[in-house]
């Protein structure tokens, strides 16, 4: 967080200051005090005071009896209106649900930003392996069976940019080879899954399946995250693939439609 771009306060726009004050909240910070508001966005107080105050006469910010900011209404009904938000989330739902029913285990469904998956959904199983994802956090394409799928079907100049930039590791098991991650993407592209085996926490095993556009076009990426002992992949990638194929249908695509 802090300064937008790395600027001072007096060298950013007038623009640039009032992201920087939503730019404060984030999941590790959802409540903010004036004076948290005005370390984290990089601002005086007096300025991050008159900021605050417009944001929350429009609704994008919320004051609580005792003073502390909170994001507001208004935010989440902007963000409703993303084509990769809501509006993808609402047609996948009774899929995702299916998947979740023929698993009771957590089913996610992210979408590509740039180099790193965004979960827009996600359905927790009742006894399920633990996760470090909930509805709105990002993780690097290359450690996530989401984004695996999501990055085999990119354009593959994106692909080869990916591969040789650095890529985080998680565990022992994360892969961090370029050629291994070419092989890999290959492998999904021909199978049709994407599978992430102790590559962000060491007892998980996620099995994911690309989600097509009207154009055919991927646009999203399905997953089931199970317990790595006892895995079957083989049982698993018939059902993933079924709830990719499913929310791609209800978004409009159809079987010749694939590019």
């Amino acid at each position: 967080m802090g300064a937008v771009g790395g600027r001072s306060a007096p060298e950013r726009s007038a623009s640039e200051r009032l992201l920087a004050v939503l730019d404060a909240f984030d999941h590790e910070h959802p409540a903010l005090s004036l004076t948290d508001i005005s370390r984290r966005a990089g601002l005086s107080l007096t300025t991050a005071h008159r900021l605050a105050g417009a944001l929350t006469a429009w609704g994008a910010l919320e004051r609580d009896a005792s003073g502390v900011y909170h994001v507001g209404l208004r935010l989440w009904e902007v963000a409703a209106l993303a084509p990769r938000g809501l509006a993808l989330r609402q047609p996948a739902l009774p899929y995702l649900e299916d998947l979740y029913e023929a698993t009771h285990e957590n089913v996610q469904l992210a979408v590509r930003d740039g180099t790193e998956a965004v979960y827009v959904e996600w359905l927790q199983g009742r006894s399920a392996v633990g996760v470090h994802i909930r509805v709105g956090a990002h993780w690097p394409l290359h450690a996530t069976g989401v984004g695996l799928a999501l990055l085999a079907h990119a354009d593959p100049a994106v692909q080869e940019e990916y591969c040789a930039g650095p890529l985080a590791s998680f565990t022992p098991y994360t892969l961090t080879d370029p050629p291994g991650l070419r092989r890999t993407l290959a492998e999904v592209r021909r199978s049709g899954v994407a599978v992430s085996e102790r590559q962000v926490t060491q007892d998980a095993l996620s099995v994911a399946a690309a989600v097509r556009g009207p154009g055919g076009e991927v646009v999203a990426a399905v997953s089931v995250v199970v317990p790595r002992d006892g895995a079957q992949v083989p049982v698993l990638a018939p059902a993933v693939r079924m709830a990719g194929r499913g929310i791609s249908r209800a978004l409009g695509w159809r079987p010749g439609d694939a590019v």
